[in-house]
């Protein structure tokens, strides 16, 4: 139809994923470090106040993007194990009974 939009919408809050709320989280701080510094200046702070401010809040903003990440990537490995069987990841290619026959359990008493 002529007038709508080509592009889906951006999904639901309740349906973004990490990646999504991540980038927005640094958005967010990339834009606190450029308008901070101006209401410092804009309220009589020296330039140089200000200038070290938005060096301190790009470093802060820089670590926690680091962190993001490694978090983010860190949850992706945990749900692929998790979606993993238990016996591919310990390098059993077999299913069932581990090794057929009955053996003595740790309560089980042996006559």
């Amino acid at each position: 139809m002529p007038g709508r939009p080509t592009t889906a919408p951006h999904p639901p809050a309740g349906r973004r994923t990490a990646q999504d709320t991540a980038t927005d989280v640094v958005r967010w701080a990339a834009f606190s470090c450029v308008l901070v510094p101006v209401v410092l200046v804009g309220y009589g702070t020296s330039l140089a106040g200000a200038a070290g401010t938005a060096l301190g809040l790009a470093a802060v903003t820089g670590a926690c993007r680091v962190l993001l990440r490694r978090s983010e990537r860190g949850a992706a490995q945990l749900r692929a194990a998790e979606r993993t069987p238990h016996h591919v990841q310990h390098g059993r290619a077999y299913v069932g009974d581990r090794h057929g026959g009955r053996h003595a359990g740790g309560n089980t008493p042996v006559d």
